[in-house]
């Protein structure tokens, strides 16, 4: 009998309508990979991709007979994005490399599932569904799987050195899907470490990537401390530490805040991150705004006014992290406050002022009204001297 958790990724209308169509050409074809593996953890599943025995072209010709839309994604490595309802199917000829160039690698078709597990990058990401129900798992997934560890397919250095983010995927996904509790593959740091000089070739972009998606874990300051301790955060992020991480995401889980990557980088700090992780302008000027935050004097709700509530709580986060305490409740309820109000005087006020003389005199209102609370009126502050 199928796993139940299995038995709904068969019944997915997309990857029954892309598996019949493989099926009914005369092909082989699995649900392979995340959505397998998140299944089996009970999680919600993402993208499907199936691997399977038909060449590309093959599965073009398949798809056009059928009137079903395709994306070439990358033929030359087996891929053809199969589109039934809409909804994209990533369905992949089962290969072996023959060659790699780092994120690049020449592949042979006509490989065996297990030939294709053997190139994979980690034994929970190499499990195969096939449309009965049958699950294949030649690599040692499930046992893996089941107690929560993440472990490199065959030899760590040889995945690393094939292709170096695989480096930082490790961290990531013993973000969150590893156990924290059991710790890290003592192998995989081992050939972390000695590979360092691999993640100079990454490009800043595919390295900030993964470090947003291991920073958006619920928590990853335990990936992050082993990250650390390989070496591998001072190579790429310099004078980086991880100390102030987990007493953050303990503050953010008991203020109720979602996790965050931006506010978390903060806590991390490091030399030029904006540009070494190639941040957005928007992500820069956040970081920017809330590591300067940290340091500066301004209370809760001038916080809330000047940044906003969300900027706000961050920087009362990230506060309360660095002095080992809780948000204090009020702070909250003070940002909140702050963040709605509005400056109840104008520059049409205080005519005749103008230039520097009303730039100053709207300074002087503006500060005393944030003093005050927000609650002196219009009155009250226009009488100010």
């Amino acid at each position: 009998m199928t796993d139940p958790r299995l038995a709904a990724l068969l019944e997915d209308p997309a990857a029954r309508a892309a598996l019949d169509l493989l099926r009914d050409g005369g092909h082989r074809a699995w649900i392979v990979g995340g959505a397998v593996r998140d299944a089996l953890m009970g999680r919600p599943v993402g993208d499907t991709d199936l691997a399977t025995d038909a060449p590309p072209e093959r599965v073009l010709a398949l798809a056009r007979a059928a009137g079903l839309r395709t994306l070439p994604t990358g033929l030359d490595h087996g891929t053809v994005t199969l589109l039934p309802g809409g909804r994209p199917v990533e369905t992949t000829t089962l290969r072996r490399d023959v060659e790699t160039f780092g994120r690049r690698a020449a592949v042979a078709f006509g490989a065996s599932v297990e030939e294709d597990a053997r190139r994979r990058d980690f034994t929970v990401n190499a499990l195969f569904l096939a449309p009965d129900g049958t699950l294949l798992d030649p690599v040692g997934g499930l046992g893996d799987l089941a107690q929560r560890r993440i472990r490199f397919v065959g030899d760590p250095a040889t995945r690393i050195r094939e292709d170096a983010l695989r480096a930082l995927r490790y961290f990531r996904f013993h973000a969150t899907h590893g156990d924290p509790e059991g710790g890290a593959d003592p192998d995989a740091l081992d050939a972390v470490a000695r590979h360092l000089d691999a993640l100079d070739a990454l490009s800043r972009e595919r390295v900030g990537h993964e470090m947003r998606r291991l920073l958006a874990a619920p928590d990853p300051a335990p990936a992050m401390a082993a990250l650390r301790a390989t070496g591998a955060l001072a190579r790429l992020l310099p004078g980086a530490g991880d100390a102030l991480l987990a007493p953050l995401v303990h503050v953010e889980g008991l203020a109720g805040l979602a996790p965050e990557p931006i506010r978390r980088l903060a806590a991390l700090g490091g030399e030029d991150a904006a540009a070494r992780l190639r941040l957005s302008r928007a992500e820069a000027a956040r970081l920017s705004r809330l590591s300067a935050a940290m340091a500066e004097s301004a209370g809760p709700g001038e916080l809330g006014y000047r940044l906003g509530r969300p900027e706000a709580e961050s920087v009362l986060a990230l506060r309360a992290a660095l002095g080992g305490r809780p948000i204090d409740p009020s702070d909250l309820e003070a940002a909140r406050i702050g963040a709605a109000a509005r400056l109840p005087v104008g520059a049409a006020d205080l005519a005749p002022l103008t230039g520097p003389a009303l730039g100053r005199r709207l300074r002087e209102i503006e500060r005393a009204w944030i003093d005050s609370g927000f609650r002196l009126d219009r009155a009250a502050l226009l009488g100010q001297r």
